[in-house]
């Protein structure tokens, strides 16, 4: 019983930090488009 809440526990924790980057990397993209030159060509 305690190994199955130690690997819930790890999932759950595998997934805030899962959710914790792919949050940090929109939020990159967003900054770095709002930031770039836009392309008059």
């Amino acid at each position: 019983m305690k190994k199955l809440l130690l690997v819930v526990a790890l999932l759950g924790i595998g997934y805030v930090v899962y959710r914790q980057v792919t949050a940090s990397k929109a939020e990159q993209d967003l900054w770095s488009e709002a930031t770039t030159e836009p392309d008059l060509r």
